[in-house]
């Protein structure tokens, strides 16, 4: 894709998602057919955000971790989005269920990291992955299906337009943990006090610090880099849950704590 044709496919999902309206099909020249140019519309989609006062990308989210997904989008690997400074909430979060065209949650393991990954840094083997975060976090991903039809549009797409991300709350979290423990960890979801499902840090590709060790080959590949202090959200635990007005969410992961969110 040349650059107008990038430009002008990020102008029209920036409209869709900061005028709530849907998002359908692009037109075939708009239309990414592979990552590399789903990635650059994302890019280009994040700055239109920058510039127009929604802040700057200030960490990541992981999605598609699971095979059953991936065979459903028909893609060999996880995706990434990015999140957007004013989408990020810090223990608790309060959302306005209409602003949503249909809201879900997901329960999930993120970090905030220590030091540098992607472009020219190292990356460790995954038993040494712990070295390169400061804290291990509980967090709810809040998404939302803003698609006429996502089957229909393609995994491309869904990357450009950070693959259903819209905000996120993440807790204090711990700078205390085991590596060899965070496998074990239990993740809960209850949606007005009725657990609705839970997992563990193992259903995040086998190791949570597997899914950020893939995050970084992806950034090295790209020449970009993930800067320490940055948080990314590793990917979740329980299938995506859809949530009405009125419903409370929270998720508790083992150790590390819990978030809330209200609609």
């Amino acid at each position: 894709m040349n650059s107008d044709s990038i430009k002008k496919a990020a102008e029209i999902l920036a409209a869709a998602r900061i005028d709530g309206g849907e998002i359908q099909a692009l037109d075939h020249e708009l239309r990414p057919s592979n990552e590399a140019d789903a990635y650059k519309i994302q890019d280009c989609l994040h700055k239109i955000f920058e510039d127009r006062g929604h802040g700057s990308a200030i960490g990541y989210k992981i999605g598609c971790t699971t095979a059953v997904m991936q065979k459903f989008l028909q893609i060999n690997n996880p995706c990434a989005g990015s999140i957007i400074q004013k989408d990020l909430h810090n223990n608790q979060g309060i959302f306005s269920h209409p602003s949503f065209r249909r809201v879900g949650v997901e329960c999930e393991i993120a970090v905030r990291l220590k030091r540098p990954l992607g472009s020219d840094c190292p990356i460790p083997e995954l038993e040494e992955m712990s070295s390169c975060v400061a804290s291990m976090l509980p967090a709810i991903e809040v998404v939302d299906d803003r698609y006429q039809n996502y089957e229909l549009l393609g995994a491309p797409t869904l990357i450009a337009d950070d693959f259903f991300h819209s905000a996120c709350v993440v807790g204090k979290g711990t700078t205390s943990w085991k590596h060899s423990e965070l496998g074990l960890l239990n993740g809960v979801m209850t949606i007005n006090g009725t657990v609705v499902g839970s997992g563990l840090g193992s259903d995040i590709m086998g190791h949570p610090l597997g899914a950020l060790q893939w995050m970084a080959r992806l950034f090295q590949a790209r020449g970009k880099i993930i800067e320490p202090g940055q948080i990314v959200l590793l990917g979740s635990v329980v299938e995506t849950k859809w949530v009405e007005a009125g419903d409370t969410v929270q998720v508790d992961i083992e150790q590390l704590g819990r978030v809330e969110a209200q609609f």
